[in-house]
């Protein structure tokens, strides 16, 4: 399951553009956090320092997706709507 979901996060055609979703949780204090998919039920880890706006739980966000030395992280991750 796990490996299938990195396959779609690597498609050739979905990593070009940018993907979206919903903050479920993010700490500052921390210096992390994961969004939600809008299309999936899968999650993303997100660190304070790949973030183009400052972010909070339940905002609606855009971001791009690279790989990391411990997997997919999203990156210039930017606050479409504010909740």
């Amino acid at each position: 399951m796990i490996l299938d979901f990195v396959k779609r996060l690597f498609n050739p055609k979905k990593a070009m553009g940018k993907h979206e979703g919903t903050v479920k949780f993010f700490s500052y204090k921390k210096g992390y956090g994961f969004i939600k998919f809008s299309d999936a039920e899968e999650e993303i880890f997100v660190h304070a320092s790949d973030l183009m706006d400052k972010i909070r739980e339940n905002n609606h966000v855009t971001f791009n997706i690279e790989a990391s030395d411990k997997g997919p992280i999203a990156v210039n991750v930017r606050c479409v709507a504010k909740k």
